[in-house]
């Protein structure tokens, strides 16, 4: 028989760890704490501590700061898992030097200091600028919207909060006249009767925090030309309803500008609306500012860096701050692409969901089928026939509309008009009318169509063509990688704050693989 050494598992050992030697195992916690300790300034922490004259010892701003930014990086955000991970986790005892801070600590820690966290951003947003790792050639904007901690079922105008709180009213009152017919009861009905009471209590609390919010809240008016009134959230006033691709959430849009060279994020903003045109100016002074205060460039803008985003950016007012700042910038509208040539057979290429036929309406000859002359204001349908002008009305900025009517005699008794009309009967009646079509002109003179020849120009299409390179891959490695699919805070601010976390989380990582942080 073999001869083996006893073992025996139910038993406890010391074991002599070095926290730095155990640090210097994983690269993104090494480059953590060394920045961290020797890069940044945490005294943007130590106004809200006022422990020096009494009280026990706080955990200090640096300890919490590291376990966060690496539970991010290793895509855990719930503040209870934090505190186990600090319990057993090597990594996470060697940061924290062996101290297992409770998990209302963290959650309030990650809460309470946005401008803190902003001090925190910036200042490692310099460090890598002082590495080289900022190319100041190009800027990418994009945003992602996810979901917050309100729930969107709590939503609505104020006039159907309030009818939501009626019928909440009328459900209180047959539950309370169904209890009373329970007490009259034997005691067989007692089950039913706490099922009644767990209802009536629920249907309280929810109607008291309707009439709460009801009493103190103005109606939240939108930011278009048209300022009605949008819906407000009874949980998270500050967060919107936004339609994504998953369908429509209650939530923030986490938006990032993003520097070409190592996909930096020079920036990073949450809003709580979904319409990303409303939040471009907002965005490019906020760069411009960080960068004036951080001493990176007096003047970004002036410096002739270029910025570029998506079409969910443009519009006629973001065209004219573009063109009146003097930024170099290249964000094309919607028809963008159906003015390249390369994108001609897009929609023959890429199948049904790209044709132009809708289901249920009958195909008819186009409006590019038709001779239209701007210059005459004329139009000649298919037939050869002359139209008559029937409106011609303004159109947004340096942009008029005309509308065209063919002439119900020659509808009547064209020999195309099952083809162009789809209605062709229509023609048949002297209360009817002819084929209709309507062509835009433009005068040229629109901030729109300056960015439009921007745009279409061989310099835009390079410029725009680095645009899902750069910003993209922030987003894939934020919300893939580090598993952000939804914010856990509420109000604008705490919001904004945990999604720099995750940005500041990203930007160090760059520094970890570009940097020399040793």
């Amino acid at each position: 028989m073999p001869n083996f050494k006893p073992h025996n598992y139910d038993q406890s050992a010391m074991v002599v760890i070095n926290f730095e030697e155990q640090l210097a195992l994983d690269p993104f916690a090494l480059t953590l704490h060394h920045l961290i300790d020797n890069s940044i300034d945490l005294s943007a922490f130590h106004d809200k501590y006022n422990n020096d004259a009494g009280g026990r010892a706080a955990y200090n701003p640096a300890i919490l700061l590291k376990i966060v930014l690496f539970a991010y990086a290793k895509g855990v955000q719930s503040s209870r898992e934090i505190q186990w991970q600090c319990e057993h986790n090597i990594i996470f005892k060697a940061l924290s030097c062996d101290s297992v801070p409770h998990w209302t600590s963290i959650a309030n820690f990650i809460s309470t200091y946005p401008d803190a966290i902003e001090s925190v951003f910036e200042q490692v947003l310099l460090t890598c600028d002082s590495q080289g790792l900022l190319g100041h050639e190009l800027l990418a904007i994009d945003g992602c919207k996810m979901s917050s901690n309100a729930a969107k079922e709590h939503s609505g105008t104020l006039d159907e909060l309030k009818q939501k709180r009626e019928k909440i009213r009328k459900r209180i009152q047959h539950c309370m006249k169904e209890h009373k017919t329970l007490d009259k009861r034997k005691p067989r009905e007692r089950e039913r009767k706490e099922r009644v009471e767990k209802q009536l209590a629920s249907l309280d609390k929810h109607f008291e925090k309707i009439d709460q919010f009801l009493k103190t809240a103005a109606p939240r008016k939108g930011q278009g030309k048209r300022s009605k009134e949008v819906k407000s959230n009874i949980t998270d006033n500050e967060s919107a309803k936004m339609t994504t691709s998953k369908g429509t959430i209650q939530g923030y849009n986490g938006i990032a500008t993003v520097d070409k060279k190592h996909q930096i994020i020079v920036d990073a903003q949450a809003f709580g609306e979904g319409q990303e045109y409303h939040t471009l100016k907002p965005v490019l002074d906020a760069v411009k500012e960080r960068y004036q205060r951080t001493g990176i460039s007096e003047d970004v803008y002036a410096d002739g860096i270029v910025v570029t985003a998506d079409t969910g950016y443009s519009n006629e007012d973001n065209n004219a701050y573009l063109k009146d700042a003097q930024i170099n910038a290249y964000i094309p509208d919607k028809q963008f692409r159906s003015r390249d040539p390369k994108f001609k057979h897009q929609k023959i290429k890429h199948g049904k969901r790209h044709q132009d036929k809708v289901k249920g309406i009958q195909a008819v000859i186009p409006a590019s089928g038709f001779s239209f002359d701007p210059q005459k204001k004329t139009c000649i349908c298919p037939a050869g026939n002359a139209m008559w002008l029937r409106s011609e009305a303004t159109h947004g900025a340096g942009r008029s509309k005309l509308a065209f009517e063919g002439k119900l005699t020659d509808c009547r008794h064209c020999a195309i008009k099952n083809e162009c009309m789809r209605n062709p009967a229509s023609a048949d009646t002297r209360q009817g009318h002819g084929r209709q079509v309507s062509f835009t002109v433009s005068t040229g003179r629109s901030a729109t169509e300056w960015m439009m020849r921007r745009v279409d120009s061989a310099l835009g299409k390079h410029y725009y063509s680095h645009r899902m390179s750069v910003v993209e891959p922030v987003f894939a490695n934020i919300g893939t990688n580090k598993g952000l699919n939804r914010f856990t805070l509420r109000s604008k601010k705490k919001v904004q704050g945990q999604w720099r976390l995750y940005c500041l989380v990203h930007n160090i990582e760059k520094l970890m693989r570009y940097g020399a942080m040793t």
